[in-house]
């Protein structure tokens, strides 16, 4: 049976839904889809060689330069010359530039060698336009 409000709560106010809940729910989702929309992620083309392995770890000696990625402090070294960090690296690549784009080039990283050392590095290179034509690394354990 339906009833009639009482006189206390009538008017509008007995008529109308409490939408609090709802309200609430809908922030909750607007949150979580805030925080889960994708950010788009800087990233740098690498273009891998096409060859067998044995190709890969047979190294030319004839006109190669060395870059080594080290781990720790020195963290860079050129043709066996180490350089503590990027800031005194970088003048002497841009000093040799004509050299390394000459030269068959070897990129040689420690395994704990952080990924953004990598990426400045390739980077440099992409933006000189110099070919890494070997990348050397440890087989896995």
């Amino acid at each position: 049976m339906i009833g009639r409000p009482e006189p206390a709560q009538s008017g509008w106010r007995a008529l109308t839904p409490d939408i609090t809940p709802l309200l609430d729910i809908i922030f909750i989702v607007l949150v979580f889809l805030m925080l889960t929309a994708n950010i788009p992620l800087q990233s740098l083309e690498v273009d891998l060689p096409k060859t067998d392995s044995e190709a890969l770890n047979s190294v030319q000696d004839n006109k190669a330069m060395t870059i080594n990625l080290l781990a720790g402090d020195p963290a860079w070294a050129l043709q066996g010359e180490k350089y503590a960090d990027w800031e005194s690296f970088k003048p002497v690549l841009l000093e040799r530039l004509p050299a390394l784009k000459e030269a068959e080039l070897v990129l040689a990283s420690d395994r704990e060698v952080t990924v953004d050392n990598m990426m400045k590095l390739l980077a440099f290179l992409q933006e000189h336009e110099i070919q890494a034509t070997q990348i050397l690394m440890e087989e896995g354990r």
